[in-house]
């Protein structure tokens, strides 16, 4: 493939007077020769400081919007160090898995290393004589953003390894290593086909701002634009001292100090109190709601997504799906709803009615279907109040989502469609060209209607066509048909398409939420519970159902987001493409080597509620649960009438939510009802079920920090550093909690713990614990 397929003409930037300009956009059109850039600085336009108020500010006032097509990431250089960063965020992304708290693989943490590596190839390497290619060019921007794109592709753990890790822990079954492989492969590439195909609404419009995206792009700016002189000198210096910062303080919350990690006054004040632990604690998985504990771990602070870059607007809302959840978790359990007494406080799994864990093996036959006559035995499983109340608001987030995006974004999602027409259709079909790898994807821009000029910059390069989408759509449902009989999953063909069905439905609405929000909802609850009722007593039929649905709607998001890195950073579409298939199928390969390494080595561990605060089960303990729960007993517990009927009927409640806030808005709009996300505040509600929670005090403090007084007081810094600063705060924490879980925590087979003492209990107590135990006699406070 070569990189001379770029069209000569160029897309004009300064030609946007349609929708969605934004405050600059409308200045530099009453003044000719204006560049709508040349706003940047709200002090030197005479107008006072600009906050930015939308995604479209922030696009064109954070990242620059001009290319130099003569950059080309068609190098041996990008594909050496992008496969070789591929199998390190393949590794690290399995080791987050089994953690306690969900932490995922920073993309900045990827393209802080692939930039010193590939500036030190730049270096060491010839640039002369017969290893030239080696070295053809200064290493650029958009060879680093084709290994950051591999490289995250691969730094997913991949869903497919949660159901072979349920197997082997709760199941004692080891499938075939090839089948698993290829199980992995079709599973991850259905989304990449589905999503790919509604790139015209999911991706290039500027509302779809993909918040995450944002701090690595302003990054790649830093780095690669003039960072040795003027004003981007010193967002350069900040980077770097804001790294090496965070990177030295993390080897103590993560080993010296873990204590760090939470505490709580409330619960140092009153050590034998279960009611100050329920609700202060958080430190230790599944201990408490940690209410304004305190926490110095940035990796669980930024755990899920940089609280940097989430929108107020949607930090306002998951705000207040936060306060309700404690008020609702607290009410449920000690009003005593669902027997909630009887049993702990936080956790996923299934238990007796007297809070001993419930064996789902002795209700299941050998076809891993659920005996009537062994369930009667064994009686029905209960689940945690509040994990309930988790199913409950998921449920209820899930359909707000349907109907909040009828109401406020009814043309977005006409146009994600689009592709699917009646006369694209009949198009297709009255001249077809089955050589799809011909296909030139060149577009016409005289006749596109996104004004993004992010977009309408990356037209002069040949576009991956649907074609190609389609491709890997069909490849991976044919492998998924063959494999769904040769692994004995007991999903039948048909079960299969409705999975596929209702993920591509799926991806419409919860990935323009994700584009826009910033939040990506877990939608794993809703999907289990329609497979549960299409595969009543079937368990297992159950963890694939999910795998093709929930999985694949995950995988498209993750997929349009590294392809809005690359429009950001003007990367060919062909390359982006080239680069995230080797990237997740390399990267599927890995998942599994390291997950079977992990589950021989920490099985006890894995296996117990609690864990400890380097390694858990929690996440294919919940999968089990639904999985046994839903797929096996889905009319025996949540069905009308049943003991948890009402996480059902949430899903038809949850259509009508967003409907008052609509009107009031319609009717009362100074009141800004649009302000809030209902689907947010419902999904949000569930939030604290399991994991570490004493990190959410600092959390909601930096996001207001960032987004509110840093944006409105101090606009100008707030466009020059923030992004650069949260890309500094996660690549350094994400780099160092890389070589301690190598090093001492275990990872490669054999942890070694710092010496115990007060602030470092090793025993995976909690923290009131740890000084008891050093100060028997002493009442902290």
């Amino acid at each position: 493939m070569s990189y001379q397929d770029v069209k000569s003409s160029s897309a004009e930037t300064n030609t946007l007077k349609k929708t969605g300009q934004s405050y600059n956009e409308k200045i530099a059109e009453t003044q000719l020769g204006i560049d709508i850039e040349s706003f940047s600085k709200g002090e030197d336009n005479g107008l006072g400081e600009l906050v930015l108020e939308d995604a479209r500010d922030i696009t064109t006032h954070v990242i620059t919007i001009e290319d130099d097509p003569s950059l080309n990431p068609w190098t041996f250089r990008a594909f050496f160090l992008g496969i070789g960063l591929s199998a390190f965020g393949g590794v690290l992304a399995e080791i987050y898995y089994f953690k306690p708290q969900t932490v995922l693989v920073s993309t900045m943490f990827l393209a802080i290393i692939s930039y010193l590596l590939g500036m030190g190839m730049d270096a060491f390497t010839p640039s002369v004589g017969p290893f030239k290619w080696l070295n053809p060019h200064p290493f650029n921007k958009k060879e680093n953003a084709f290994i950051v794109i591999m490289s995250s592709a691969a730094a997913t753990s991949a869903l497919g390894t949660e159901v072979l890790a349920v197997q082997r822990l709760f199941y004692n079954t080891t499938p075939n290593g090839a089948a698993s492989v290829f199980l992995l492969f079709s599973s991850q590439l259905l989304g990449y086909g589905l999503g790919g195909l509604f790139r015209g609404s999911l991706l290039y419009p500027s509302k779809m701002l993909y918040p995450a995206a944002v701090p690595l792009v302003s990054m790649f700016d830093t780095l690669y634009k003039d960072h040795h002189t003027g004003a981007n000198y010193k967002k350069f210096r900040m980077f770097w001292i804001a790294f090496f910062a965070i990177f030295i303080w993390e080897m103590f919350p993560e080993y010296i100090f873990p204590l760090l990690t939470g505490f709580s006054v409330f619960c140092l004040a009153d050590q034998n109190n279960s009611v100050f632990t329920n609700i202060f604690g958080g430190s230790n998985g599944n201990e408490g709601l940690g209410l304004l504990s305190i926490c110095f771990d940035w990796q669980y602070i930024s755990g899920g997504i940089n609280p940097m870059t989430i929108p107020l607007k949607a930090q306002v809302s998951n705000f207040l799906g936060y306060i309700l959840c404690i008020l609702v978790f607290s009410a449920i359990y000690y009003r005593n709803i669902w027997d909630a007494l009887a049993l702990p406080f936080l956790s996923q799994e299934l238990f007796y009615a007297n809070g001993t864990l419930y064996n789902q093996t002795l209700i299941l036959n050998e076809n891993f279907e659920v005996d009537q006559t062994l369930l009667q035995e064994q009686g029905l499983p209960f689940y945690a109040a509040t994990w309930v109340v988790q199913l409950l608001t998921t449920n209820l987030g899930m359909a707000a989502t349907f109907t909040h995006l009828l109401l406020w974004n009814r043309e977005d999602l006409r146009l994600a469609w689009s592709w699917a027409s009646p006369s694209k259709i009949r198009r297709s079909f009255t001249s077809p060209n089955w050589k799809f790898w011909e296909d030139p994807g060149l577009r016409n821009a005289a006749e596109e209607e996104e004004t993004d000029p992010h977009y309408l910059e990356m037209l002069k390069y040949p576009d991956a066509p649907n074609s190609w989408y389609f491709v890997v759509l069909v490849i991976s449902i044919v492998m998924a048909l063959v494999l769904i009989y040769e692994t004995n999953s007991t999903l039948p063909w048909w079960g299969f398409f409705i999975a596929l069905l209702l993920s591509a439905i799926s991806i419409v609405f919860f990935g323009a939420l994700y584009a826009m929000t910033g939040l990506q909802f877990i939608i794993q609850p809703f999907v289990q519970m329609i497979g549960g009722f299409l595969h009543p007593g079937k368990p297992m039929a159950n963890m694939y159902f999910v795998l093709f649905s929930y999985n694949s709607v995950n995988q498209a998001q993750l997929l349009l987001r590294d392809l809005k890195i690359a429009q950001y950073t003007k990367l060919p579409p062909r390359a982006a493409f080239t680069a995230q298939i080797i990237g997740t199928l390399f990267g599927a390969i890995l998942n599994y080597v390291l997950m079977n390494s992990i589950i021989d080595n920490q099985r006890e561990i894995l296996l117990s509620i609690e864990g400890t605060n380097i390694w858990s089960g929690q996440q294919p303990q919940q999968y089990n649960s639904q999985a046994i729960a839903w797929g096996g007993l889905a009319h025996e517990l949540f069905a009308n009438g049943k003991r948890y009927q009402w996480v059902a009927w949430a899903y038809v409640v949850g259509l009508v939510v967003p409907v008052p806030f609509w009107l009031v808005h319609r009717y009362y709009p100074k009141l800004r009802a649009d302000y809030l996300y209902t689907p947010v505040i419902c999904y949000y509600i569930g939030w604290l079920c399991v994991g570490i929670n004493s990190s959410i005090l600092a959390y909601f403090s930096v996001a207001f920090l960032s987004q509110w007084w840093l944006r409105t007081r101090y606009p100008n810094w707030f466009a020059k550093y923030n992004y650069i600063l949260a890309a500094a705060l996660d690549g350094g924490t994400q780099v160092m909690v890389f070589v301690l879980s190598f090093a001492v925590q275990g990872a490669a087979g054999t942890s070694h713990l710092f010496p115990q003492w007060w602030g470092a209990n090793q025993n995976g107590k909690c923290a009131k614990a740890s000084l008891k135990m050093f100060f028997p006699d002493s009442h902290i406070c």
